[in-house]
């Protein structure tokens, strides 16, 4: 649960902070000092995601969601676009200051959903998380994943060779929305041998995975757990 100065009312979000999806929102809230109260869903045990409660609110069955008041928002990507837009004028700038800047932000922010995920996922999947729901993970499809990532990270390479963050020389939506898959990745999957070898990625992920709020959020998704 959040806790900071704002006078901004808390929102409630549901979920459960070692999800990546739960974790995006989270550090969203964080940087734009967004009080919240989060409320625990047990998607391993008694799945109540999967309950008719939960799904008059997220009729897919999966989390995170948001509630504003009256209003509820599901999709971690279209919850952190909400809240940057909502409180703007508050924190730190995540869609930048110009137009140009929200446009970009918005490119990077497709990239990581079209282009990233799809590479990133399949790896985490079956070298971190199959375990935790009781399923055997499949290192020929790790393989196959961290390859197609591999591909993706040399484009990255060129852009960040060209700016300090995805979408400019500010952090942004974009840089925070991979920071969850890539912890997995790097910490849990102990691949993080494919960002060492990219010079621009390696100082880019230790540039965003060093923020204070990522650091807050990690002492308590993983409450004891050093990270390096």
């Amino acid at each position: 649960m959040a806790t900071t100065s704002s006078l901004v009312p808390r929102v409630k979000l549901f979920g459960v902070p070692y999800s990546v999806c739960t974790s995006r929102v989270i550090m969203c809230l964080l940087e734009k000092q967004v009080e919240y109260d989060l409320q625990l869903v047990d998607i391993v045990t008694t799945q109540d995601h999967k309950k008719s409660e939960f799904l008059k609110l997220q009729p897919f069955g999966m989390i995170p969601i948001l509630q504003d008041k009256d209003f509820s928002i599901f999709e971690s990507r279209a919850i952190i676009r909400y809240i940057a837009r909502k409180h703007e004028g508050q924190g730190t700038p995540l869609y930048g200051t110009s137009n140009k800047d929200k446009a970009m932000v918005d490119q990077w922010m497709e990239v990581e959903a079209q282009n990233y995920n799809p590479a990133i996922a399949p790896a985490v999947w079956n070298l971190v998380h199959a375990p935790l729901f009781g399923q055997h993970g499949d290192p020929v499809v790790a393989n196959a994943s961290i390859e197609k990532l591999e591909k993706v990270l040399d484009v990255y390479e060129g852009v960040l060779s060209q700016s300090k963050y995805l979408a400019g020389d500010f952090f942004s939506l974009a840089d925070l929305s991979h920071l969850p898959f890539n912890h997995y990745l790097i910490h849990e999957g102990k691949r993080g041998d494919i960002f060492d070898k990219r010079p621009h990625v390696n100082a880019w992920w230790k540039s965003i995975s060093s923020r204070p709020t990522w650091k807050k959020h990690l002492s308590v998704a993983f409450p004891g757990k050093k990270f390096d």
